[in-house]
């Protein structure tokens, strides 16, 4: 890497927010550390292959950094294998590899994503030799994007959003926006305001597409544990507070400790977002004196359990159905919000906080055919927790619009096959004059 680029390079990991300091050494070490992957694997990571790429087929790269976005281009990824192209997917995460197994099985071909360092991107386009790459979301990596255009390998973000905070670091230096966006074949974007701001950096061909997420199956769940818990349950009132960040589970925690004193049965279900933080959460809700029950542990709910603490990943599709009441965390005191399509799916009202950019077109579809509330703090999300338990026909009413929300928003999986068609059209025939078709 030349000096010249690997400034550019720096800037442009600045602008995207990824990396905090990024002095020499540091990128490896930084996505090493939060990658989380396998160790036996490690080696993926820097561009060496464990699996054998087929000889003399069409390959697809198809690469989604989290277990949701995996989970929300799965159905892309089985249509385009279904149309006889090979696929190697790539995630980052142990949980995002096993999202990938769970979805995809052996349709696909699993690698962790390189490191965005020359020599491992290079290892890697070399072994696999796409002939397309697809990224989902906002993953954006200049060394990446640099190899896959002097190769020649059309690239194309699907999926693709842009938050406010990104947005306006990406605008603090045009000249690298616009050389990396220019890179990419096409943009497909979320939304409206998505597709703009991608326009308005750079990025020369957009389609607004919709939100891939609302096409999504909801998440499933191990009957016979669904069964168990809700039996342990009873009759009891139940709220959840889902995919919360730090100090939300001290805000479910107080609101717990004062639906209580009406509602003395009352169970509260804590999801964290990020798991690691299980043992400290756990032990602030015990120095509250609340009783706590833990699913990574195999423990059930008691008739005197306050919280039901979910500290698993990948189980959303539990949790949600215990209950017809979810506040979605990140959105009072974390900025961006969480994604409330599969709490929607699931079948509960939704709450969320004012901080929600990451999903403002959701949310607004959701607010405006009833499906959720918006609410400013810990003393409001109380009072709409308890109005809920109060009204059952209008929590019911909210249930409903959230569904109906959702089957509204889908069609993005047409709409982004549309606009993948011409690059995959030439693969699928190549691939049929493989096999004699």
């Amino acid at each position: 890497m030349n000096d010249k680029w690997a400034k550019a390079a720096l800037t442009a990991y600045r602008v995207a927010g990824s990396l905090a300091y990024p002095a020499a050494g540091s990128y490896v070490s930084w996505r090493a550390s939060r990658g989380k992957e396998d160790k036996e694997r490690r080696r993926e990571r820097y561009g060496v292959p464990s699996e054998i790429r087929p000889p003399g087929v069409p390959l697809v790269w198809v690469h989604a950094a989290s277990m949701g976005e995996s989970a929300a281009v799965a159905p892309l990824v089985a249509a385009i294998a279904e149309d006889g192209i090979t696929v190697v997917m790539t995630t980052g995460t142990v949980t995002s590899a096993a999202t990938v197994q769970e979805r995809l099985g052996d349709s696909v071909i699993h690698q962790y994503v390189p490191l965005d360092l020359k020599p491992c991107v290079s290892r890697f386009l070399d072994h696999w030799q796409p002939e397309l790459a697809i990224v989902a979301e906002s993953e954006i990596w200049p060394t990446t994007m640099t190899e896959l255009a002097a190769r020649r390998i059309p690239q194309v973000l699907v999926n693709a959003r842009l938050s406010d905070r990104s947005f306006k670091r990406w605008k603090s230096a045009p000249g690298v926006a616009e050389a990396l966006l220019s890179k990419l074949a096409h943009v497909v974007a979320q939304s409206e305001i998505d597709g703009e701001r991608y326009h308005l950096l750079g990025a020369r061909a957009v389609t607004v597409a919709g939100n891939l997420k609302a096409d999504v199956e909801a998440p499933p769940a191990n009957l016979e544990d669904l069964e168990d818990t809700r039996r342990g349950i009873g009759m009891r009132p139940v709220w959840a507070a889902l995919s919360t960040h730090e100090g939300e589970e001290e805000i479910a925690a107080n609101i717990h400790l004062r639906l209580r004193e009406e509602r003395g049965r009352l169970l509260t279900i804590i999801v964290p977002r990020h798991v690691d933080r299980a043992d400290a959460i756990h032990r602030d809700l015990e120095a509250k004196g609340l009783q706590v029950a833990r699913w990574s542990r195999g423990e059930l709910p008691l008739p005197t359990t306050d919280i039901f603490l979910g500290d698993t990943m990948g189980d959303m599709g539990f949790y949600a159905r215990l209950t017809e009441i979810a506040f979605m965390g990140k959105s009072i005191r974390g900025e961006g919000g969480q994604n409330p399509l599969e709490a929607a799916m699931l079948g509960t009202a939704i709450l969320s906080g004012r901080y929600v950019q990451n999903f403002r077109e959701v949310y607004h579809r959701l607010i405006d055919k009833g499906g959720a509330w918006i609410v400013q703090d810990e003393a409001e999300l109380g009072a709409a927790v308890s109005e809920l338990f109060d009204r059952p026909a209008a929590r019911r009413q909210m249930i409903t619009a959230g569904r109906e929300s959702v089957a509204d928003m889908g069609g993005a999986l047409k709409r982004t096959m549309a606009a993948l068609d011409p690059f995959l059209l030439p693969l699928r025939l190549s691939s049929r004059m493989d096999w004699g078709g």
